[in-house]
């Protein structure tokens, strides 16, 4: 699909040292891919929050102490 952009010199001049001429829809497209994606992950970040009860963990009473046992208890990990 074709689409209309309005971009001031300053920034097609960058835009062409960087991709160069022949690469520029290309170049836009996966900037565009990639700021969508962060914007999902924002979005899915914004909907867990406040998801996980403030208290009533088994990290409550010592952090470290249930990190090391998380560390310990996978099988896959060594060191």
């Amino acid at each position: 699909m074709r689409l209309h952009i309005a971009l001031d010199d300053a920034l097609v001049a960058e835009l062409d040292r960087r991709a160069g001429k022949r690469r520029r829809s290309a170049f836009i497209a996966e900037l565009i891919r990639r700021g969508l994606d962060d914007d999902r992950r924002w979005d899915d970040i914004a909907s867990a929050l406040g998801q996980i009860d403030h208290s009533g963990h088994g990290w409550d009473d010592d952090p470290a102490a249930w990190v090391q046992e998380q560390r310990r208890a996978d099988g896959r990990r060594t060191g």
